[in-house]
């Protein structure tokens, strides 16, 4: 088994080679190709992805300090990952944690996402030949010792029915939110647009719904945002869900706000379709909270200036640091204690 300083080394080779000039070229052709296997994946989508997972994940002493907090495990298992896809990338944390922890990763990646997850990890290779034999990717998991999977409510009930016999880490959907006070300036509404809009509003970080106080007008976000238009009219699959979106807004005259691009519409739902923003009004802050501690094992991250506990600032939802783990559990403690 490598060394967890050859380990940690390796990684932050990689993020130097995402973001080195001398490699521009290969990361472009990674960003076309992952494009040309899935239209959501758009050269602007992958290309900050994969300088997020650079400056994030990636940093030497980040890397250092966070596999500092977890012991080696007494020996190397082999740790099945099943990955979602929704958004570039997005299986590459749970395969950072898999490695980093001395284990031995049998990957299985979305059929979205499948040419950028195998890009990173085959360069990972090329830069630590000793990762060769810790790093299989498969289409069945029978050989694990342990799983990590994530996938929606329903494929988390199959995961549960197939991997229950073996240590698990399991994941269901989930979705984030903001709470607005009235007094957020332009800056800070743009921020939200980018928690809101980014990639899509495929990833479970993205914010889905928003909490504004009564009699809230929206015109000033709608202002923040406008810029923005071009980028979503422009592509096809966004704007297609947005026609979509809005016939059925029109057929059934749900009542709702509009700018071209994106709709928000009063909803009690946390999770709202692709183009489309829900809203609940408070009174008091006091009702957010109590909302909030209700859905709690379906929201990934709540993104304000309000006085509410960890929440992250406007912007910043698509950015998480190495200590950031999905649904709040620790996949490295799991890791450590197989």
């Amino acid at each position: 088994m490598l060394s967890r300083v050859r380990r940690i080394n390796a990684f932050v080779n990689l993020g130097k080679f995402i973001t080195s000039p001398e490699n521009k070229e290969i990361v472009q052709d990674w960003v076309a190709y992952a494009k040309s296997r899935n239209n959501w994946f758009t050269p602007e989508n992958v290309t900050s992805s994969l300088k997020a997972i650079a400056s994030e994940f990636l940093e030497e002493e980040d890397l250092q300090k966070w596999a500092a907090h977890y012991p080696e495990p007494a020996q190397p298992k082999k740790v099945g990952v099943v990955m979602a896809g929704n958004i570039p990338a997005v299986g590459f944390h749970d395969a950072l944690s898999v490695l980093v922890s001395g284990h031995i990763l049998l990957v299985k990646p979305s059929s979205d996402d499948t040419i950028l997850i195998t890009a990173l990890l085959n360069q990972l290779v090329e830069i630590e030949p000793g990762f060769k034999d810790s790093i299989e990717f498969v289409d069945r998991l029978n050989d694990s010792d342990a799983y990590i999977a994530t996938g929606s409510d329903n494929t988390a009930r199959y995961f549960h029915y197939y991997f229950a016999k073996k240590p698990n880490i399991i994941r269901k959907n989930r979705t984030s939110v903001a709470i607005l006070t009235g007094a957020e300036i332009s800056g800070e509404l743009e921020n939200l647009g980018k928690d809101v809009l980014q990639y899509f509003g495929l990833g479970c970080r993205n914010v889905s719904k928003v909490f504004v106080p009564t009699g809230y007008d929206f015109t000033k976000f709608y202002e923040s945002i406008q810029h923005m238009d071009s980028f979503f009219l422009h592509n096809h699959k966004y704007f297609n869900n947005y026609e979509y979106n809005k016939s059925i807004f029109l057929i059934n005259r749900v009542p709702h706000v509009d700018n071209g691009f994106l709709m928000i519409t009063e909803n009690p739902a946390l999770v709202s379709p692709i183009s489309v923003l829900h809203f609940e009004t408070y009174d008091d802050l006091n009702e957010v909270k109590s909302a909030l501690a209700e859905v709690k094992e379906k929201v990934q991250c709540v993104i304000g200036q309000a006085d509410i506990e960890d929440a992250l600032p406007f912007g910043k939802s698509q950015e998480p640091g190495l200590f950031d783990y999905a649904d709040g559990v620790d996949t490295m403690t799991f890791l450590s204690q197989l």
